[in-house]
């Protein structure tokens, strides 16, 4: 059977309806047809009735497999965007979220204020934070990560995108040199009580940029703590939903004179600000 890109698409769509929401399915078929295969809705309009070559049926086949057994898109992709840049991702770091940017909105807003020309990203993942930072505030950027394999793809989207970045390896601030500068960090936060409830394509993400003891808590109250000993201007955090409020409490009893929380578009405490 000769099968045209116009019946691929819609046949991809039905495909992904099985296991995800017909609207959430319509549009995941659209970026695999204009992210993975590089054929735009446009290009669809104009060529859907032309016949798709045996390597393109076989390649979506194969991404369709890996799909149904809840592999994230971004991991079949190989890259994501985040404030409109393409970060190549692995399974050895997370996939960005946009409730990230307002971690870094916020950092930039705060760093300018205080006058800051250098900062560091805890956790660093695949670079997002610590790359944009330098990109956009021109600060002089350093990036930590215990995991040598998530360092390795943040090196190579730094280079890439033309950033610089010192990467270290290492726990928190352990294997960063003062003057500290801002402190920036999207560490874990998912209490581990609540792996059960979790959407199944976290389970292909790395669970220790995931789950931190202390119902999530810990790590974020520890690099609080650190940041503080080593007289940081400030310290920016993202954070889990209801967790604002005790955190908050917890840096102000470490000594930093101000701590506030920033809400994301769903209403849900996403960013924690401590300040010097």
């Amino acid at each position: 059977m000769v099968q045209t890109y116009l019946q691929l698409r819609l046949d991809l769509a039905s495909a992904l309806a099985v296991f995800l929401e017909p609207e959430e399915a319509h549009a995941e078929s659209i970026r695999w047809f204009e992210d993975g295969l590089g054929r735009s809705r446009s290009w669809v309009a104009a060529h859907g009735g032309e016949r798709v070559p045996p390597e393109v049926r076989r390649q979506v086949g194969a991404w369709v497999q890996r799909r149904q057994k809840g592999e994230p898109w971004a991991y079949l992709l190989g890259w994501s965007t985040f404030r409109e840049r393409r970060f190549k991702v692995t399974p050895a770091t997370l996939i960005p979220r946009p409730e990230t940017e307002l971690l870094v909105e916020a950092a930039l807003e705060v760093g300018r204020r205080l006058g800051v020309d250098r900062a560091v990203d805890v956790g660093t993942g695949s670079g997002i934070i610590a790359i944009s930072l330098a990109l956009e505030a021109g600060w002089g950027m350093s990036a930590t990560d215990v995991s040598p394999e998530a360092l390795g793809v943040a090196r190579e989207n730094a280079e890439a995108l033309g950033a610089r970045v010192t990467f270290l390896e290492g726990s928190l601030l352990a294997p960063v040199p003062d003057p500290l500068g801002l402190v920036v960090a999207n560490l874990p936060y998912v209490d581990p009580a609540d792996r059960p409830t979790l959407q199944r394509e976290l389970s292909f993400e790395p669970e220790t940029a995931l789950f931190a003891p202390d119902r999530g808590l810990k790590l974020t109250t520890d690099l609080l703590t650190q940041a503080r000993t080593r007289q940081a201007p400030a310290c920016l955090l993202e954070i889990g939903a209801g967790q604002g409020g005790e955190l908050c409490r917890r840096a102000l009893g470490m000594g930093w004179r101000k701590s506030l929380v920033h809400q994301d578009l769903a209403g849900h405490d996403r960013v924690l600000i401590a300040l010097a």
